[in-house]
C-alpha cells in the first residue's frame, strides 16, 4: 500500500492520449473514468468501439466522441426519429446483406443523390452513394459534405466495386469500348437522373471527349443495375454502363475498378442495432461468400470511417 501511496503521479498521460488518435485499454479507461475491468466487459459484449491490431485493443478516439455522444441523453425536442429506411444507391450485396442480416431496414433505392437528400431531410437512416468529383478524383467525401448539413454525419466505407459496359451474352456486337459503342451508335440503356451510375457516364464520355447527347438511348430508363441488365437481355437495348455484380450470363467490359460504394448515417445511428446488426453481418463467411458469388467486389476495408462530420 506505501509504494501505491508513494508513486509519483503519472506525467500528462491523461493529456497525451487526448491527442492521440488512437488510445490503449488503460487510456480510455482514463478518458472515460472507468475501470479498466469495465473496458474489457464492454468489449466483450461490442457495446464500445474499437480494433484489435497485433492482439492489443485499441479504441480509436473519435469513434469514441461519437460513441459518447450517441450516448448522450437530450430532452425530447419534438422531432420524430427517422423512420428504418436505407435509401439512395441500389446495390445487390448490400440489398441482399440488409434482408439477411436482420437489419430491419426497408430499401428505397432512387438514387445516390436522392439517398443523400432523404437522410438529411430525416426521411431515412442510412444512404449508399458512389459520387465522383471529376475534379479531385475522389469518390463521395465532397457530395456528402455538400449534402449533409450540420456536424452529425459519419461516412463509412461498403465496398470497392467495378463498373464497365453490359453487352448480351458473349458480347455478339464485339464492342470494345465506351466510344466504340457510341461511336456506332448502339442502343445504351442509361440509368434515372441522380443516379451515381448516370453521373460515371457523363464523367468517362467526358474523358472520350464526348456528351450525353452523343449516345442513342433506350426509350425508357433503368431504375436499378438489375432493370438495366433486363434492358440488355431482352433487346431494348444494345449495352449500358452497369454492375459487374448485376451482369450475370450477360457480356461484361470492364471500365471502372475501383469505384467506391460508401454509406452514410449520423453518428447516433451509426451505434444503433441497424446498422451495427448490418455491420456485423458483412463480417460473416456467408457474406463473403455472396460478394464472391456476384463477383466485382473489394471488402478489405469494408466498415472503415472515412469521415466523421
Amino acid at each position: 500500500m506505501q509504494d501505491v501511496l508513494t508513486k509519483a503521479p503519472p506525467e500528462p498521460a491523461d493529456a497525451r492520449h487526448l491527442l492521440s488518435p488512437m488510445m490503449t485499454t488503460p487510456e480510455v479507461a482514463d478518458y472515460l473514468r472507468v475501470k479498466e475491468r469495465t473496458i474489457y466487459e464492454m468489449v466483450a459484449r461490442q457495446t464500445i468501439p474499437y480494433s484489435r491490431a497485433t492482439g492489443k485493443l485499441l479504441f480509436p478516439r473519435r469513434l469514441i466522441d461519437a460513441w459518447l455522444e450517441a450516448q448522450t441523453e437530450l430532452p425530447a425536442s419534438g422531432i420524430a426519429p427517422a423512420p428504418p429506411i436505407y435509401a439512395g444507391s441500389n446495390d445487390p450485396l448490400l440489398e441482399w446483406a440488409l434482408r439477411q442480416s436482420g437489419s430491419g431496414l426497408a430499401v428505397l433505392a432512387r438514387g445516390s443523390v436522392q439517398g443523400l437528400e432523404d437522410l438529411a431531410a430525416g426521411r431515412a437512416v442510412m444512404a449508399g452513394f458512389h459520387l465522383l468529383d471529376p475534379d479531385s478524383g475522389r469518390w463521395n467525401l465532397s457530395a456528402a459534405q455538400a449534402h449533409l448539413p450540420g456536424t452529425s454525419h459519419v461516412l463509412i466505407h461498403w465496398a470497392r466495386r467495378t463498373q464497365g459496359l453490359i453487352t448480351a451474352p458473349d458480347n455478339p456486337l464485339g464492342i470494345t469500348g465506351l466510344r466504340d459503342a457510341v461511336t456506332r451508335d448502339l442502343r445504351f440503356a442509361t440509368r434515372t437522373e441522380g443516379a451515381g451510375s448516370q453521373r460515371l457516364l457523363d464523367v468517362l464520355l467526358s474523358r472520350e471527349g464526348l456528351s450525353p447527347a452523343d449516345i442513342t438511348t433506350a426509350d425508357r430508363p433503368a431504375e436499378t443495375h438489375a432493370d438495366l441488365a433486363a434492358l440488355i437481355e431482352t433487346d431494348e437495348a444494345d449495352c449500358g454502363l452497369g454492375l459487374q455484380a448485376a451482369a450475370g450470363h450477360l457480356g461484361f467490359l470492364p471500365l471502372v475498378a475501383d469505384e467506391s460504394f460508401d454509406l452514410a448515417m449520423t453518428r447516433r445511428d451509426y451505434f444503433e442495432p441497424p446498422v451495427q446488426t448490418l455491420l456485423a453481418f458483412a463480417r460473416s463467411d456467408a457474406f463473403v461468400r455472396r460478394a464472391a458469388h456476384l463477383g466485382g467486389y473489394d471488402l478489405a476495408d469494408l466498415g472503415r470511417v472515412l469521415w466523421n462530420g
